[in-house]
């Protein structure tokens, strides 16, 4: 019997080539960017530089006196030499955060010729003047100048915490360091950095809005208000 002209088979359409970035584009998550990378494709590899750049550049801007760029390029160029050795459940972006404090710390210590972790020294007590980043808002402003005081390895992890809005695990993984370390250094760094407020030049009402709304002002440094004034 012949099937009729409803029933009959639709032939398909011929192939079309796609474009590699359109192959990229459609790979979202970063585990898969990441096992696309691995097996050769560069592009996956831009991809993943291109989601997280603004994070690392704001990483480094608030800890050196200059502009970040070449830090940021130095962190991604060890993420290529060292990216077999992130796991294939791990994440990406803890494993270059933990990439980008280990620069850091190479670059203070080239900097200022130290020759420790530096990581009960502050960012203050190596450069006590202001950083190069700046910001309009007078509130943000504060902010950034008393994390500047804390411990560097006490700021890192509180700037990760407001500004990346990781976890004690995250933070954990990304630094090799043991959750509830982590989780004690947040406490800590929390009550210094209120302190460090209180000591600040300020007006009451500056201060108060501070204190009042940290993860408010956080979240702008964190959504790109950084700006650098003329």
């Amino acid at each position: 019997m012949l099937r009729s002209s409803a029933t009959r088979a639709v032939p398909a359409a011929p192939a079309r080539a796609v474009s590699p970035w359109c192959i990229v584009a459609l790979v979202s998550s970063d585990a898969e960017l990441l096992y696309a990378w691995r097996a050769g494709d560069g592009l996956a590899g831009q991809q993943l530089f291109k989601r997280y750049y603004e994070s690392v550049a704001r990483f480094f801007a608030n800890k050196i006196n200059e502009a970040p760029g070449d830090l940021v390029q130095e962190t991604f160029m060890a993420c290529v030499k060292g990216r077999e050795r992130i796991r294939e459940d791990g994440s990406f972006r803890g494993y270059m955060f933990g990439v980008a404090y280990n620069v850091l710390r190479g670059y203070l210590r080239r900097r200022y010729a130290a020759h420790d972790e530096l990581g009960s020294t502050s960012i203050a007590d190596l450069d006590p003047n202001p950083s190069v980043v700046m910001h309009r808002s007078e509130e943000v402003r504060l902010l950034l100048r008393a994390l500047r005081t804390l411990p560097l390895e006490l700021q890192v992890v509180v700037e990760l915490r407001y500004w990346e809005q990781m976890n004690s695990s995250e933070i954990s993984r990304a630094l090799g360091i043991p959750a509830a370390t982590i989780r004690s250094r947040l406490q800590k760094g929390h009550a210094l950095l209120e302190a460090a407020l209180r000591k600040l030049p300020a007006t009451k009402e500056v201060l108060e809005s501070t204190l009042g709304d940290l993860e408010g002002w956080a979240k702008k440094v964190r959504d790109g208000a950084l700006a650098a004034e003329a």
